[in-house]
């Protein structure tokens, strides 16, 4: 096969260099390619502008240009002799600054090294090669000037279950030895035997021991303790106050590093998709790393970069973290402190999700949704085209931290909008952002834009049921009513062994410390929490979600609190309940559903008197052993249901009444209706009765 050289007649070849060491290679490649061809050599250095043209330092720099061309030209001389030649170039873009003189020169073969061009600070300095490649007219030749100690081919990877790569047995066996080499200098064993200490005291050492572990062992098993950190059903209260402390310490990216993400992921060379990228990350994390950056044509983003071997790292870890929770999770003294089961299972189902990027795509266009009636609220826009599981691009939200927006009538309203957005989040679509703390909810276009789709939270439809009745039992203030929901939610109601009065009593307690509170204090996600700590005292764990919707709420209270102070938690909360319940109302009152509904009340009531009958011997059929007088049941059971039935109506329409009175959305005679016939219904409730009597 020819050469680019042989191909075409190559009489001419520049040679880019920013007289580096690497870049000297790349020159004396072309020198020797050059020579034996015969072709001239062209040389050329770019020097980007430090300050215009025009002025005094401008005009000083183009005379040290003019003087490092012609060392430039002393140069090339000496690699080339008289078919050597220099060319130094003023431009802040070295790609396109190389092109243009390629093309002014009529350059057959370009030659670039593929370690970058100096002078030039932004980002992907090393990309410069491949910019020209893309928009050179003439054959481009990138020569590797990669020190030889950082050639060496990656090693081959095994892929199981669904292709994703497995660690190497010899690199899982290292890495064990790694972690238990740890655990031992950090006096984990502690955890498979008797602490030294008894009670609060022992565990809050074990939990600082095990905090220092998981940083020292890295990224990974620091995102496993901020994970476990949200978990006080699984772990003690000293564990999760250590673990909340665990911060990322890692290293950010290189710039040649989330280029090769990019790249990869998007089959282009990054200059194809983005017109610029900024160096500095925006926060760079054990997962991923986030950047701003402009698209081709202008749209300003931001784009989050997972790194490299984050998987590779993470599914080594777990595997490990499998083989451990198998083998000691079932001793007694460990059980009593960690259900191992339970811990990976949730660590593992976590990470998975956080490493697949669409998931979080998916999360914030389902938010899009919920947040659909809130004009004040709203997320970023994701360009889904451009997204994979490994990049995540998304519209950049250009505003300020949601504490600085500014005063006025748009923030309480914002302030208003996003803590009743919680309740519907939670209580109506049971999906939820789990981490709305301050950094994460951002001021832009007088909205709150909810940042961060990472983490989120799901609630089962029982679950909010009755946390519907836990806020309604609060804010009537009922004590008892609270601690039998509370029950209800932990699964506990058939719980003998429970002290039931005592229970309620610290419930009472929890309530009357802060009905009586003063506003900024009324915290209902920090009530949850304190509900969920009462209920684990009495070894009534409560599900998982609450733990995350009480951390949840607190954090989006604090964030409301400051925008407005004089918000009342639970009269938002009992409004939203209200409108709540008039919709359901509303929605059934549609004919077709009333129609729906009646059919299915008249089968089934009709199916219940079937049975009574056969029961008591008035139809024919299987007939009771014991003889009493079925009609008289027959009749009590026909009276008591057209009593309840009485009942209901009567409720139903005077509750009716009631919500229709406050809407400006209804004719006036719709409530006035609906009381009449609540009242003459009653009467005829009370009638009925004296008369039986």
């Amino acid at each position: 096969m020819k050469s680019p050289a042989e191909q075409t007649e190559t009489q001419r070849v520049m040679v880019g260099t920013d007289r580096s060491e690497t870049a000297d290679q790349a020159v004396r490649w072309a020198a020797s390619f050059a020579e034996r061809y015969g072709a001239e050599l062209v040389v050329a250095q770019v020097i980007s502008p430090r300050n215009p043209a025009s002025t005094e330092y401008g005009a000083a720099e183009r005379t040290q240009a003019a003087l490092a061309g012609e060392e430039l030209a002393a140069y090339a001389r000496q690699l080339a002799g008289a078919r050597g030649h220099g060319r130094v170039l003023i431009d802040p873009d070295p790609a396109a600054a190389i092109v243009r003189a390629a093309e002014q020169e009529k350059i057959d073969v370009l030659v670039v090294g593929n370690l970058g061009m100096a002078g030039r600070k932004e980002f992907l300095l090393g990309n410069v090669p491949n910019r020209i490649s893309h928009n050179a007219r003439c054959t481009v030749v990138i020569v590797n000037t990669m020190p030889a100690s950082d050639r060496a081919s990656k090693p081959a990877q095994i892929f199981v279950r669904g292709g994703e790569p497995a660690p190497t047995e010899p690199r899982l066996m290292a890495r064990g030895g790694q972690i238990a080499a740890v655990m031992a200098k950090h006096g984990l064993k502690e955890l498979f035997g008797r602490p030294d200490e008894e009670g609060s005291t022992g565990r809050r050492r074990q939990a600082k021991r095990l905090r220092s572990a998981l940083e020292e062992l890295g990224p990974t098993f620091s995102k496993l303790g901020q994970i476990l950190s949200t978990r006080p059903d699984l772990l003690p209260g000293e564990y999760i106050e250590e673990l909340e402390k665990l911060q990322d310490h890692v290293p950010p990216l290189t710039e040649r590093e989330v280029v090769g993400v990019f790249e990869r992921e998007l089959g282009v060379p990054w200059e194809d998709v983005f017109e610029s990228i900024e160096p500095k990350p925006l926060a760079a994390g054990t997962i991923a790393q986030v950047h701003r950056a402009t698209l081709v044509g202008g749209s300003r983003i931001v784009v989050k970069a997972q790194r490299p071997n984050a998987r590779e790292e993470i599914e080594q870890d777990l595997a490990l973290l499998e083989v451990f929770a198998e083998k000691v999770g079932e001793r007694p003294a460990l059980k009593k402190v960690i259900d191992m089961e339970a811990v990976f299972k949730h660590l593992s189902s976590s990470l998975h999700r956080e490493l697949d990027f669409r998931q979080e795509a998916e999360n914030i266009a389902r938010m899009r949704e919920v947040l659909m009636g809130y004009d004040r609220l709203s997320v970023p826009a994701i360009y889904n085209d451009l997204s994979t599981t490994r990049i995540l691009v998304m519209e950049e939200v250009q505003g300020v931290p949601v504490v600085e927006a500014p005063e006025g009538p748009e923030r309480s309203k914002a302030a208003r909008q996003l803590l009743e957005s919680y309740y519907k989040q939670i209580l109506v679509d049971g999906f939820f952002h789990a981490d709305p703390h301050p950094g994460n909810l951002k001021w832009w276009n007088e909205r709150i834009y909810f940042l961060d789709f990472g983490m989120v939270g799901d609630v089962g439809p029982e679950i909010r049921e009755n946390l519907m009745l836990l806020l309604m039992a609060f804010w009537q203030g009922d004590a008892v009513f609270l601690s039998e929901v509370a029950l209800m939610l932990a699964g506990a109601t058939d719980r003998s062994d429970l002290d039931i009065a005592r229970f309620q009593a610290e419930i009472g307690e929890l309530m009357a410390k802060y009905r009586t509170a003063a506003l900024a204090d009324m915290q209902i996600g920090v009530i949850l929490q304190e509900m969920c700590e009462i209920a684990l005292r009495y070894e009534v764990p409560m599900p998982a979600s609450l733990t995350l919707i009480g951390k949840a709420l607190a954090q989006v209270q604090m964030a409301t609190a400051r925008l407005d102070p004089t918000l009342d938690p639970f009269d938002i909360a009992g409004h939203f309940l209200l409108r709540s319940m008039f919709k359901g109302m509303r929605s059934r009152l549609d004919p077709k559903a009333l129609l729906y509904q009646s059919q299915k009340l008249q089968v089934r009531a009709t199916r219940v008197i079937d049975a009574l009958e056969r029961l008591v011997g008035a139809r024919p059929g299987p007939k009771l052993e014991v003889k009493f007088r079925a009609n008289t049941l027959e009749d009590a059971v026909r009276q008591t249901g057209h009593r309840v039935a009485l009942g209901l109506t009567a409720a139903a329409s005077v509750l009716a009444a009631g919500l229709t009175a406050g809407s400006a959305a209804v004719a006036e005679w719709i409530p006035a209706g609906f009381g009449v016939s609540g009242a003459v219904l009653t009467l005829g409730l009370i009638a009925d009765a004296m008369r039986r009597h």
